[in-house]
């Protein structure tokens, strides 16, 4: 779904494409007693932070890219619901909203400065023309990869340590996909940074030179979200899913069998900070491959393995949008039959 910024910025981070992992949570009392569909939740879930994130790596128009990771984000909720861990599922979509509004809107003010340009190739140069814009999206994004003490590495952590401490296949499987989509995620963070910031200018002279900041309404609005998407991971972490916090009262429902919250402490070690350590790797890599080695990313684009990479990408994006078009012509003659069928009753 396309829109405006400000629409973006709400229904990708607190409505419409959250709403599944609520019903999901909502819903414990029933998938608790259903083995088999909390296995398929988790499957699902992983795969989808996996292949969102490959697609999000080769998109060009700077809303897509934060469309995308959203997407990504939604499959690590989704996956946490499905280990049973409902609790730290919602709160990472809780600490998601934030930074990604932040972002969303970062990206209207963006487009706004550069006449309403999208396409990231055409943008470059912008670091010191609109510097109030560049410090919230550099916010917004290590808040987005899971970088120490902002509010993504409190809940994103937390998912892929429950997830390893299950200690089933399902959960090793999305521990490794979602560290790798943590990895992919720094990556094309970090390469969105570049392309629209720290490049040389790409656009026309007349956009990039008469860029600036937006108005005090919409940089006021930026830095109101930016105090929660570094402050509010830390200061909400044990109220909501801290040991012995009875914040969900009789709101989600875990089975004794599945509890699993306490065991994810004590995983070794080094499975605890790989997920971080990638996620700085991934920054690292993007940022000397982007600066330094441009040569090598062209000689990968054209290489028998990037052509490969891109075509499995593409088909990752044409299978989400089939899948879509196919369940709403499976479910809509159903819905219209059902209303048509109650008008005539009435």
């Amino acid at each position: 779904m396309e829109g405006p910024t400000p629409v973006s910025a709400l229904i990708h981070a607190a409505t419409m494409v959250t709403a599944g992992v609520f019903l999901i949570a909502r819903s414990s009392p029933l998938f608790e007693y259903s083995s088999s569909i909390l296995k398929l939740i988790t499957v699902l879930g992983a795969c989808t932070a996996f292949f969102a994130a490959t697609v999000g790596l080769l998109q060009n128009d700077l809303k897509r890219v934060i469309a995308y990771s959203t997407c990504s984000q939604l499959g690590y909720m989704v996956f946490a619901c499905g280990l049973s861990n409902y609790s730290v599922g919602v709160f990472h979509l809780v600490n998601h909203a934030f930074f990604k509004a932040l972002l969303f809107l970062g990206a209207g003010s963006i487009i706004h400065a550069v006449a309403d340009e999208q396409d990231m190739r055409k943008m470059g140069g912008l670091k010191k023309l609109v510097p109030f814009t560049y410090s919230i999206m550099v916010i917004g994004s290590l808040a987005l990869i899971g970088f120490p003490f902002l509010t993504g590495f409190y809940s994103k952590d937390v998912i892929l340590e429950v997830a390893y401490g299950k200690y089933t296949l399902q959960g090793h499987f999305s521990y490794v996909l979602g560290t790798i989509g943590a990895f992919l995620t720094a990556f094309y963070s970090t390469r969105l940074i570049y392309l629209t910031f720290l490049s040389k200018p790409n656009g026309y002279k007349s956009i990039i030179c008469s860029a600036f900041d937006s108005s005090y309404q919409i940089t006021s609005s930026l830095f109101l979200l930016v105090i929660p998407s570094v402050l509010i991971g830390f200061y909400a972490k044990d109220m909501i899913i801290g040991f012995g916090s009875d914040f969900w009262g009789n709101a989600i429902f875990v089975t004794i069998e599945n509890m699993n919250r306490v065991d994810s402490e004590f995983i070794v070690h080094f499975y605890k900070i790989l997920p971080v350590v990638l996620s700085l790797l991934g920054v690292t890599s993007s940022f000397l491959l982007y600066v330094f080695g441009s040569k090598i990313l062209v000689k990968l684009k054209f290489s028998s393995l990037g052509k490969k990479f891109i075509i499995f990408s593409i088909k990752n994006d044409f299978l989400t949008k089939y899948i879509t078009n196919m369940l709403v012509n499976i479910f809509l003659p159903l819905v219209i039959q059902l209303l048509i069928k109650q008008l005539t009753e009435e």
